[in-house]
């Protein structure tokens, strides 16, 4: 007789679920919202220079 182990989708859920609320538990929430500020403070200082970059290109490039 041969013996099949069935895996259940809801367990696999529920693993899920538990890894991610111990994760979610042991979240620095500081350090994160840090994070997020330095984050936001680069994104628009990159974007100033991109577009900055962008406009001057255009402006040095000959006309057609």
């Amino acid at each position: 007789m041969e013996t099949k182990v069935q895996t259940n989708s809801v367990d696999k859920g529920s693993n899920l679920f538990l890894t991610g609320a111990i994760l979610f538990a042991n979240l620095d929430f500081t350090g994160l919202e840090e994070y997020a500020i330095k984050a936001a403070i680069g994104g628009t200082i990159w974007m100033v220079f991109k577009l900055a970059g962008d406009w001057i290109t255009n402006k040095l490039k000959p006309k057609q």
